[in-house]
């Protein structure tokens, strides 16, 4: 069952900068880096994706289930396009968009594989889908000192600052089971479309970068 956002909506970004030490707005310009023409920004929250989507003269409409986000979100861009709406029922037609993105939204769909093939659905073939999405590093030496601040100090940040620990106890736990790198293309494959993948780890792997090209609707073989 996925987290009611509309509880976290006042102090998400608060808490997304603090968390992230602001890494969070490198990774979102990072990733709208060569997008242009017409963007949907699947899972979009308080919007932060789409101002960097806007500042690069993209046309974006965002949209998410929460109103609560929407709200702030709508207050940030005016500009933006907003829509209530369901990762895994998008209300667009077929090859609708230029290009579809989703930060640090993927991780929460009740349906994962649904969430993925409604966005390669609505994304024109050629098209780019950008993916952000925190994981779990893979360093062995990192990984003590990422376990220690996932478990421990930011369900005390989010108890302390947002006044929500279960909040902020459910992202390193929804973060660790989460599929990462091939595993993830692996549930991506299995959506009925063709498509080029290319990933990246972003410092030192807290942080995925997917950059995936739609080639054609149906594979004729796995490609994992």
């Amino acid at each position: 069952m996925a987290y009611d956002f509309d509880k976290i909506a006042r102090d998400y970004d608060r808490m997304n900068h603090l968390m992230t030490l602001g890494l969070d707005r490198l990774w979102r310009r990072r990733a709208v880096r060569g997008l242009h023409g017409n963007v949907l920004d699947v899972a979009c929250g308080t919007g932060d994706m789409v101002v960097e989507l806007l500042k690069r003269g993209c046309t974006v409409t965002g949209v998410d289930l929460s109103e609560e986000m929407l709200a702030i979100a709508k207050r940030k861009a005016e500009s933006g396009k907003w829509k209530v709406a369901d990762a895994e029922q998008l209300p667009f037609p077929d090859e609708a968009f230029d290009a579809v993105t989703c930060a640090f939204g993927v991780r929460n769909f009740v349906h994962l594989e649904k969430g993925l093939a409604e966005m390669m659905r609505v994304l024109k073939t050629g098209g780019m889908m950008v993916i952000l999405e925190l994981a779990t590093p893979d360093s062995k030496m990192i990984r003590p000192f990422y376990n220690l601040y996932t478990r421990h100090i930011i369900p005390w940040l989010g108890s302390r600052i947002a006044g929500n620990r279960e909040a902020y106890t459910y992202l390193p736990a929804s973060i660790e089971r989460f599929p990462k790198g091939v595993d993830f293309l692996r549930v991506l494959n299995k959506t009925g479309y063709d498509f080029s993948p290319d990933w990246q780890k972003l410092t030192f792997g807290v942080c995925r970068l997917y950059r995936i090209q739609k080639l054609n609707k149906v594979k004729i073989d796995p490609l994992l």
